[in-house]
């Protein structure tokens, strides 16, 4: 499919709707599902993020029973971006030179320490799912402060019959 790719209902809402094109009647949306529980799936620190951020996402109405799967997704990343991050802290306590950032092979050659590449993964994939949630400063900004009122009149309304 070529082009932007569509926008869910909620966010056609939220954003608003400068084109006055209709929208369309989603029932995932109008729907009002209780504050879901964190998947068992998800490690402690996702966990606390899912904890954190679930209240604010469900009233914005960016989080349904359909959406659940993915916030969890971005919870995980999130998860594994911190332990990641931790790792590493506590390895640079010992290498004060790259602040683990390098390390040494079993052939003395030095490469990039994985838990590197393991965080970057990781806050890429947490940053790309943000975004899907309006938790980015960007994505933030796109979204109408005013919430959702009726479309305005267009000055042009009453010429066609």
């Amino acid at each position: 499919m070529r082009g932007r790719k569509p926008k869910a209902t909620h966010l056609k809402l939220l954003h608003g709707n400068p084109g006055c094109y209709p929208l369309g009647t989603d029932p995932e949306f109008m729907a009002s599902p209780q504050l879901p529980p964190p998947p068992d799936i998800l490690g402690e620190d996702a966990r606390q993020e899912w904890v954190r951020l679930t209240p604010e996402t469900q009233a914005l109405g960016l989080l349904r029973i359909a959406d659940e799967k993915c916030f969890a997704a971005y919870c995980q990343a999130y998860g594994r971006w911190v332990q990641a991050e931790r790792a590493l802290a506590v390895m640079a306590v010992s290498d004060p030179q790259t602040h683990a950032l390098l390390i040494k092979t079993s052939n003395g050659n030095v490469i990039q320490n994985p838990l590197v590449g393991v965080a970057n993964q990781a806050a890429r994939d947490m940053v790309r799912y943000a975004v899907e949630f309006g938790l980015t400063p960007s994505a933030r900004a796109r979204l109408a402060t005013h919430g959702y009122s009726s479309p305005p009149k267009s000055k042009f309304g009453g010429l066609i019959g």
